[in-house]
């Protein structure tokens, strides 16, 4: 299995970590945007309040800020409406949707607003709770289905297998969005705005007191 392939199939391989002008002017977009007042470009409303709680789950407050606070869940909605092609859009869409569902069920509640950390949480735990030979196996199901959908044809998935893409995509983007932000780039990351000299081989604990740089 090409696991690479699968992954940008769906919209969210690391192929996509390039600073493509798009991309720039998506980071750079959300630095101004107010976190608490966003609207969603491509998600609705309902669904943007769930993005922007799931990734407080994924990667919460602690002596560093939650990922809303650096606006990842904008960051996520437009790199969905500016960079996923059509297909990864609606796969998006498709698997958030069942996420919420299950959600909903769960809590015997009916409107996606009203859905709290407490009600998301072991949905999203659940959903990513796999063995590695399971996981290998939804690879395999996902890239089927991908493929399928990309040459016109028809092709369903499970819900258990639609509901991990959507976790593990998001928890993913959740942290290449949170390491892209301004503010985790230069103060918790090792940032240095002007390179000087080049060290090819160094201990990390001397040349940066252990954090990994700012790219």
């Amino acid at each position: 299995m090409d696991r690479r392939r699968v992954l940008k199939n769906m919209g969210m391989s690391l192929g996509y970590m390039v600073a493509t002008p798009t991309l720039l002017s998506i980071v750079q977009s959300c630095k101004s945007e107010p976190a608490l007042t966003w609207t969603p470009e491509f998600l609705a409303q309902n669904e943007g309040v769930v993005l922007s709680k799931l990734v407080d789950i994924i990667l919460p407050k602690t002596d560093t800020p939650s990922a809303s606070e650096v606006q990842v869940d904008i960051f996520i909605d437009k790199f969905a409406k500016d960079v996923m092609e059509k297909e990864q859009q609606d796969f998006f869409k498709m698997s958030m949707g069942r996420f919420i569902d299950k959600a909903l069920a769960d809590s015997g509640k009916e409107n996606a607003n009203d859905l709290t950390v407490e009600d998301l949480e072991p949905v999203l735990a659940t959903s990513l709770k796999y063995t590695k030979d399971q996981q290998a196996e939804m690879f395999e199901t996902i890239n089927s289905y991908t493929e399928a959908i990309a040459e016109g044809q028809t092709s369903t998935l499970d819900d258990d297998t639609t509901r991990f893409a959507f976790a593990n995509n998001l928890r993913g983007m959740t942290i290449w969005g949170y390491k892209a932000s301004e503010y985790v780039g230069e103060e918790v990351l090792a940032y240095l705005p002007v390179p000087g000299e080049y060290v090819p081989c160094g201990d990390m604990q001397e040349l940066t007191g252990g954090k990994a740089w700012s790219l």
